[in-house]
């Protein structure tokens, strides 16, 4: 394409003088060109300082398919309004935001306006003018102190300083009638006094086709040194003339609950404004986490060292390419070019799937009854972490109303971590319902959770596939007789609970006495079975595993015990809760790599005896002799950051909390898409037995149709055969007058619009007419 570039030429030391900060310097002019001829494309480089009429020649002269615009503007509030407006006069495409949209983010006050209208956070402020300044000195400005000043059409931090002599945050009211002064006789088109907002400076781009997010790109943080007597400002110093002490740093240190508000912030942001092709959005982050936003940029800084390019480096856009998207943007955009023309895979849009999270809300840390629930601070990571996958998520409690409200929840599919209300089989129950709905879910089926749960069935399973587990019994009361089997020590749990519940420092026992009564214990406390088994000695590792039919074993972790004095040990449900004083993980264990490769496949037969799916975790121990016992198996295990085994061991091997969600999230999806083809081709299969169905409907209808056209014919046939005889016997009397025929068959020709059952019903009368009445040739 034939691009004319126009831009403003900086030629003042911005040491010396504001007045063209915002010009693109002559290295950016050139870093610009370069990178569009890259791309393949002619450009004519047009610097449109000086008349309009200059302007409009030049682009006569070139005849431009596209203009790549960066020009700020002379002067006036609507500078960076013109040159779009004047191209759209024209005719000619142009990269960026329209002429109005530009009119809007130049003036900060009108664009607070119109995002705090959408709901947006900002700055509570006052546009000060020269009319309005008596009155606001008189009545005083009505905000929280410090506030800061600055232009109200300008950019680049024109206008902002903070150093030792002059700062722009005014710390006292007493002090702001000077600063109003001074800063509306440098700017007589109005100033902006807001509350000074502490925090983080945020800036997130937007190119239009890149990336993941609809253009939203990772948002970068400036990061540069403050001190405790000046608040902390990017200003004009920092921004033009010290950039060298500024720090990008990509993407920003923000919780993820912020991060994922931040990018919903920034998308309707661009919607309200009407932003397209480029831009950039300035925000401040308290150290709460609150957002505000500061300002929006349409034309925003394309040097090379601009935070724009440190965001596009992160999904891997070189800065000639990110020019290019820029321009890709604006081609596809006025239909200049199509995306295939410009080799461009534009992302087609995809409804987000409506996620229904299924959980059971842990509100009491007394006792163990919840235990097993999860807390409020894991429900909202998990919420969150969805959501950032651009899921819709649908909070569900699996309390007794779940059926009711799951029937009318109009879900998509299920991330269930619910661990049930009541019974052996209570882990099932979400998955029960989800089955009996339809609705794909992520984890393990109904059946592999019941077997799980209920600790001596599993094991009966695992003893099945010849997996080594220790010896065990059920004990359904305390007066059982002990098989002779089970040697002591022992350890005695409750069969179907899990994150250790019942499980504490008198669990492992080493007489018949100590065991009936710790079975006693169990069975009144928790009204079911207690299971008995042999205690091995040894290492405790835990193995999580993630996938379907080919699981990835993760790296074991051992947990270690710190109290050497205690030869038992037990990770009991008191050590998890306060694990930091008992025990310490490493991940990946210390393993020989036959021990290593032991416990993994061990793992694995064990994920696939139990039919897991999706995720799971295997506990075990490897006695003095290294033979490895699996003690449980978890296929619903915790999902708590920075607290579950499973979360520490996915974070040891360099996974992310978004990631290991995403990953449990794959098998529900692979079966959510399994059902909707499956219901693609039972649509198919129904189409096609209708259309089967309708095509014998109409053979059978032709086929009657056929029949009668048939037997009408017959009839006609011989009604004609009958009555034309003796018409022509007596047409031959009557014509030759000796009674003979010639021979001639003579057709009747029957009328188009009669029906041929009105001509055999008339052949029958003309035949009957004739047989009642004399005929003419007789004598």
């Amino acid at each position: 394409m034939k691009i004319a570039f126009t831009h403003n030429l900086r030629l003042t030391d911005v040491r010396e003088t504001e007045k063209e900060a915002e010009y693109d310097s002559a290295e950016t002019v050139n870093a610009i060109a370069s990178a569009l001829e890259a791309c393949g494309h002619e450009v004519e480089k047009v610097e449109v300082s000086g008349p309009a009429s200059n302007l409009l020649e030049r682009l006569e002269a070139i005849d431009p398919d596209i203009i790549f615009n960066t020009a700020e503007g002379d002067r006036g509030r609507m500078r960076e309004a013109f040159y779009p407006a004047l191209f759209e006069e024209l005719g000619i495409p142009f990269t960026g935001s329209d002429a109005y949209t530009n009119a809007i983010t130049l003036d900060k006050w009108l664009t607070k306006l119109l995002i705090q209208r959408a709901g947006i956070d900002t700055a509570r402020g006052m546009l000060v003018t020269v009319r309005n300044f008596e009155t606001i000195i008189e009545r005083g400005a009505g905000l929280a102190f410090p506030v800061i000043v600055k232009p109200n059409h300008e950019g680049s931090s024109k206008g902002i300083y903070n150093n030792t002599f002059t700062s722009s945050v005014i710390k006292e009211p007493r002090e702001l009638p000077a600063a109003l002064k001074a800063a509306l006789r440098a700017y007589p088109d109005g100033v902006l006094v807001e509350e000074y907002i502490d925090g983080a400076d945020i800036a997130v781009g937007f190119i239009e086709g890149v990336g993941h997010d609809d253009g939203l790109l990772t948002p970068v943080e400036m990061i540069y040194e403050t001190s405790a007597e000046r608040p902390n400002i990017y200003d004009y110093r920092l921004k033009n003339l010290e950039p060298g002490k500024v720090q990008y740093r990509c993407p920003a240190n923000l919780p993820r609950d912020v991060a994922a508000r931040l990018r919903q912030i920034s998308h309707e942001a661009i919607r309200t404004i009407g932003l397209r092709d480029l831009a950039r959005l300035d925000f401040r982050v308290t150290a709460e986490g609150r957002i505000y936003l500061l300002e929006v940029n349409a034309l925003p800084a394309l040097a090379t060292s601009s935070s724009m390019f440190v965001a596009t480096a992160q999904v891997g856009l070189t800065y000639q390419a990110t020019i290019g998207a820029v321009l890709n943007a604006a081609a596809l955009r006025s239909g200049l070019a199509t995306a295939s023309q410009l080799g461009v895979t534009r992302q087609r849009k995809v409804q987000p799937i409506r996620v229904g999270f299924t959980y059971n809300v842990k509100r009491s840390a007394d006792g163990d009854d919840e235990a097993e629930w999860d807390p409020p601070e894991t429900i909202i990571a998990i919420a969150n972490a969805l959501a950032r996958q651009g899921h819709i998520v649908v909070h569900l409690e699996a309390t007794p109303d779940l059926p009711r409200v799951l029937a009318e929840a109009d879900v998509d599919l299920i991330f269930n971590i619910a661990e049930g209300v009541e019974g052996r089989n209570r882990e099932a129950q979400v998955p029960a319902l989800c089955e009996l709905l339809g609705i794909p879910y992520t984890g393990s089926d109904s059946a592999t959770l019941a077997i799980a749960l209920d600790k001596a069935l599993g094991k009966k399973v695992l003893l099945q596939h010849d997996i080594l587990t220790p010896k065990f019994q059920v004990m359904e009361s305390a007066r059982e007789r002990l098989s002779p089997d089970m040697k002591f020590p022992l350890i005695v749990k409750p069969n179907a609970e899990g994150s250790s519940k019942g499980i504490g420092s008198t669990s492992v026992v080493d007489n018949e006495d100590e065991l009936r009564e710790e079975v006693k214990k169990l069975i009144e406390r928790y009204r079911q079975p207690a299971l008995v088994e042999e205690y091995i000695a040894g290492r405790e590792f835990t193995v999580g595993l993630l996938g379907d039919k080919r699981p990835r074993v993760l790296p074991p972790m051992e947990i270690k015990f710190k109290k050497k004095d205690n030869p038992r040990p037990v990770y009991d449900y008191g050590v998890k809760q306060e694990w930091e004083e008992y025990v310490y993980y490493e991940c990946p264990a210390k393993l020989t790599e036959a021990e290593q490769k032991a416990m993994e496949k061990i793992a694995r037969a064990t994920f696939w005896a139990l039919d897991c799916r999706d995720v799971a975790r295997v506990d075990m121990r490897m006695d003095s002799e290294g033979r490895i016992y699996v003690l449980e198996v978890n296929p619903l295990p915790g999902l708590t950051p920075d607290y579950s085994d499973l979360v520490l061991i996915a974070k040891a091997c360099g996974m992310e909390y978004d990631q290991l969600i995403a990953e449990i999230m794959q098998g529900g999806l692979r079966r959510l898409r399994e059902k909707k083809r499956e219901e693609r081709e039972m649509e198919r299969e129904r189409e096609a037995a209708k259309s089967a169905a309708d095509k014998a409907k109409r053979v059978a209808k032709l086929a009657d149709k056929a029949a009668a056209a048939s037997a009408n014919a017959n009839a006609n046939g011989g009604a004609n055969a009958n009555g034309n005889g003796d018409a022509a016997k007596a047409e031959g009397k009557s014509e030759n007058g000796n009674g003979k025929s010639d021979g001639t068959v003579r057709a009747v020709k029957r009328e188009r619009s009669e029906p041929v059952g009105g001509s055999a019903e008339r052949a029958k009368s003309d035949q009957a007419d004739e047989s009642s009445g004399p005929s003419p040739t007789t004598n």
